[in-house]
């Protein structure tokens, strides 16, 4: 009992209600990550769980590999296009301007690092806030 008297006690409050924001914020964080693993290793193949029934009608779970779309395309001269998807649609940083331009592919990996960063400091809050808005209007 020396220990329990020793250190100052509290109730434990579990934080497990996050703000959309920092969902969000998560969110992207995690897909430049995906991102920066298919551009460091072009054989990366992340893998989901499925249920899947066989012949019998058993159902088990069954791991497959799951599809990544890289968020970059190049371009002839060795130029690349970068875009940063939030869902299925890419993020517009200016006014009609939803790419970044590179010169070349190794520049890829540096942005995409550089982009999760600046996600996570919260610099694309506004531009998810305004890309959940554009969905939900569409969804109606």
């Amino acid at each position: 009992m020396s220990f329990l008297n020793q250190v100052e006690l509290s109730v434990y409050k579990p934080n497990t209600q996050k703000s959309p924001i920092a969902r969000r914020r998560e969110k992207l964080a995690f897909k430049l990550e995906e991102q920066l693993k298919l551009a460091s290793d072009s054989t990366y193949q992340p893998t989901k769980i499925v249920w899947n029934t066989d012949s019998d009608g058993n159902q088990h779970k069954v791991e497959q590999p799951k599809r990544i779309k890289r968020w970059w395309v190049e371009l002839d001269g060795g130029a690349v296009q970068l875009t940063v998807r939030y869902g299925s649609k890419p993020l517009e940083f200016a006014k009609g301007k939803n790419a970044i331009a590179l010169k070349s592919k190794e520049d890829v990996e540096p942005t995409l690092r550089k982009l999760k960063l600046a996600v996570l400091a919260g610099e694309f809050d506004e531009m998810l806030a305004q890309q959940v808005g554009i969905t939900k209007l569409l969804r109606k």
